[in-house]
């Protein structure tokens, strides 16, 4: 029964690395950029639902709504000064701007507010209650089925609605796109605030799940965020999906096991097996390119 614990724990974990690794793979699928500043709009989102809580005394949902919107305005911006210009640019120039602009944020955070770590207050009622035998927290229950929610609005959006339909678009040929009369930059910075706004709300569930936060913490479920869009086939969205809950399934059963300080190496040993037998990932494929 206690595997139906770990694993209840493993999906919940792995709901929030593929709530970033949405915004790594919607990025990539447009402009063919790794965003590592991404790990830094979901620490941003995490602090801005602590003060939203603790400051203005709001509940989880308008922090989680406060958090998203300051985080989509935030990546609209990191897209619009550093990397607008860089399109045409070569790939390492991208690139080493990505991790200039994460350095920025993570102690641009430090200088405003100093680097000591806060404890996120208890916002949700957590009720332990019985299923197959195991004990299952409401929080949990709770966590999974907000960002499934999240990720099904995600899906809505870009099948269903015409910003959706432009981004495909951009991402299938931005040329053509441009051509039949879409808004490129338009549809880049939407992008750009839809990956934002849903790291930020995985900044504030992360919060309330491992209640302590501290400026540095977006950099290690950055990069894990990072390996689960590529397990899953970078660009592709339900790849980003499944990738980051096969990820969380996998750190909770190591540790469910006893090498608990194995659980962040395997997400990089999954990383190095992917790219030596399947660099496309799970759900990509290999395509021909002409020289």
């Amino acid at each position: 029964m206690e595997w139906v614990q770990q694993l209840i724990n493993g999906i919940s974990l792995g709901s929030i690395y593929a709530l970033i690794a949405l915004g790594y793979t919607m990025v990539y699928g447009i402009i063919k950029l790794i965003n590592f500043a991404h790990g830094d709009v979901f620490m941003i989102g995490a602090f801005v639902g602590f003060y939203a809580i603790t400051g203005w005394g709001l509940g989880f949902f308008p922090a989680l709504l406060l958090a998203m919107t300051v985080c989509a305005i935030l990546g609209v911006l990191i897209e619009r000064i550093a990397y607008k210009r860089l399109r045409n640019a070569t790939r390492i120039a991208a690139l080493i701007t990505a991790i200039g602009v994460s350095l920025l944020i993570e102690y641009g955070v430090i200088y405003v507010r100093g680097a000591q770590p806060e404890a996120y207050p208890n916002v949700l009622p957590n009720k332990s209650f019985e299923l197959f035998g195991a004990q299952i927290s409401s929080q949990s229950l709770l966590i999974l089925s907000v960002s499934v929610i999240l990720m099904l609005i995600l899906q809505f959006i870009v099948h269903k609605t015409k910003i959706g339909k432009a981004m495909r678009a951009v991402s299938h040929d931005m040329d053509a796109a441009r051509l039949m009369g879409i808004n490129v930059n338009n549809t880049i910075s939407a992008t750009f605030a839809i990956g934002s706004a849903m790291a930020g709300a995985a900044g504030v569930i992360f919060g309330v799940y491992y209640t302590k936060i501290d400026p540095l913490m977006g950099i290690i479920p950055g990069l894990k965020a990072f390996v689960a869009a590529v397990l899953g086939g970078i660009g592709i969205i339900p790849g980003a999906m499944v990738g980051g809950l096969v990820l969380g399934v996998v750190e909770t059963i190591v540790s469910a096991l006893g090498f608990s300080l194995w659980r962040d190496a395997a997400a990089f040993i999954i990383l190095i097996l992917i790219l030596l037998f399947r660099p496309s990932g799970i759900f990509g494929k290999n395509a021909r390119e002409k020289v």
